[in-house]
C-alpha cells in the first residue's frame, strides 16, 4: 500500500520505484513511446500524477527484450495501480503473461477481432487470487492493442467469457468499435452459442428445453442455484447426438448467457455433466465414475465387474475437467455486418471419454 506521499510525485519515478527491476531510463523511453500511458492517455515522464490518475502499460523484460517482443519476451503488465480520493494508491500489483505455449488456438484474425479456441482449465482474466497466468495476460502479450479495447483494464477486450474449465470458442474485441458492437449483440441475444456436452446418464427423450431460473446459491457462493430467490430468466435447448453406457452427448443451445447456466441446468434436470466435481452428484457420479458404468458391488458377475471397474478407472484418468466444450459461435461481423460462423473441434480429452 502506498501512503499519500506519492501524489505529485513525478510520473517516471512512481514505475521506476515500482518496477526495480527497470531502468529508470528505460522507463522514460517507454512513457516517451506512449508503452505507458495515465488514464489511456500518453504523458511526459515529469508529468505529476494526482488523485484519480490511472497508470496502466506493457513493460518488457530488459534482459529478453528484442524486437518480436511478443514472441520472446517476459512482458509485465504495469496496471491496477490507482490513486484514489484519499492519496493512497492502491491495487499495486504487477501481472506476468508469458508468450510461450500461448492457452489458445488462432481460428480467425483480422484488425477488427480475433477468434480462439481457449484450452480447458484457464481463467480468462485476472482476478484476486488469480493475477497471472490468464488468457487475458496472453491475449496482451500476442497482441499489445488489445489493452486498450473496452471499458475494464482487468477484461480488455473480453466480450464473453467461458468457465476456466471450459474449453472452445472465443471472440475477443481488437479496438473499440467491434468491442461495443459485440457488446450490444450479446446483449440482445443475436448471438449464437452451441456446445458440446457428456453428461451422466441417459437422459430421457431426444430433445428438450430447460427454462429455469438461475442465481447465487444462497450458502454454496461458488455455485448458481434454479431455485435461489434472486434466479434470472434462463433458457437452455438440448438435443441428443449419441447415447453411450452411462453417458450422453448432447448439443446444448443457450438462448440466455448465465453464469455455469448449462452446468446448474443438467444438474436440475439429474443429470450432471461428467467430471463435474462442483454440480455432479458424488454418490451417484463420483469422480471415479464407477457408477456411470453400474459399478454396484451387488453383481453376481464378478467378471463383469472387474471389467466395469477398468472402465472406470480409464474414465478416471483421463477426466480432469467437467465435459463442456463452447462447439460453435456464430454472430455479426462489427465491420462487415454480415453473419460469420467459428467452430472448434473437441477437444482430446473429450474425444479420449468417448473412445
Amino acid at each position: 500500500m502506498i501512503t499519500s506521499e506519492l501524489d505529485g510525485k513525478r510520473l517516471d519515478c512512481v514505475v521506476t520505484a515500482k518496477t526495480p527491476e527497470s531502468s529508470r531510463s528505460a522507463i522514460i523511453q517507454l512513457i516517451k513511446n506512449g508503452n505507458i500511458l495515465v488514464s489511456g492517455k500518453s504523458r511526459k515522464p515529469s508529468y505529476k500524477v494526482h488523485n484519480g490518475d490511472l497508470i496502466s502499460g506493457i513493460i518488457p523484460d530488459e534482459h529478453k527484450y528484442t524486437h518480436s517482443i511478443w514472441e520472446h519476451s517476459v512482458q509485465e503488465s504495469f496496471a491496477f495501480t490507482h490513486v484514489d480520493q484519499n492519496n493512497t494508491m492502491v491495487g499495486d500489483t504487477l501481472v506476468l503473461a508469458r508468450r510461450v505455449n500461448l492457452p489458445f488456438d488462432i481460428i480467425h484474425e483480422d484488425s477488427h477481432i480475433l477468434v480462439i479456441n481457449k484450452n480447458p482449465g484457464v481463467v480468462v482474466h485476472p482476478a484476486p487470487g488469480n493475477l497471472s497466468a490468464t488468457l487475458v495476460n496472453s491475449l496482451i502479450s500476442y497482441c499489445p492493442e488489445i489493452r486498450f479495447t473496452g471499458e475494464d483494464i482487468l477484461r480488455p477486450g473480453i466480450v464473453h467469457r467461458l468457465d476456466r474449465d471450459t474449453s472452445g470458442v472465443m471472440v475477443v474485441a481488437k479496438e473499440n468499435r467491434a468491442f461495443f458492437f459485440l457488446k450490444k449483440e450479446f446483449m440482445q441475444r443475436r448471438v449464437e452459442k452451441r456446445y458440446l456436452a457428456i453428461i451422466s446418464g441417459n437422459i430421457r427423450g431426444d430433445a428438450g428445453r430447460i427454462v429455469l431460473p438461475i442465481g447465487r446459491h444462497p450458502v454454496k457462493r461458488k455455485m448458481m442455484s434454479t431455485v435461489a430467490e434472486n434466479g434470472r430468466y434462463a433458457e437452455t435447448l438440448w438435443q441428443v447426438r449419441q447415447r453411450y453406457d452411462g453417458a450422453t452427448l448432447v448439443e446444448v443451445e443457450l438462448k440466455t448467457g448465465r453464469t455455469h447456466q448449462v452446468r446448474a441446468h443438467f444438474r436440475a434436470l439429474g443429470h450432471p455433466l461428467v467430471g463435474d466435481i462442483v454440480y455432479g452428484f458424488r454418490r451417484r457420479y463420483g469422480t471415479g465414475c464407477g457408477n456411470i458404468f453400474g459399478v454396484d458391488g451387488k453383481s453376481r458377475n464378478r467378471k463383469r465387474d472387474f471389467e466395469k471397474k477398468d472402465r472406470a478407472q480409464g474414465v478416471k484418468n483421463i477426466i480432469s475437467r467437467h465435459m463442456l466444450h463452447a462447439w460453435k459461435l456464430s454472430f455479426r461481423h462489427p465491420w462487415s455486418g454480415r453473419r460469420v460462423e467459428f467452430t472448434a473441434p473437441i477437444p482430446d480429452d473429450m474425444a479420449k471419454f468417448i473412445d
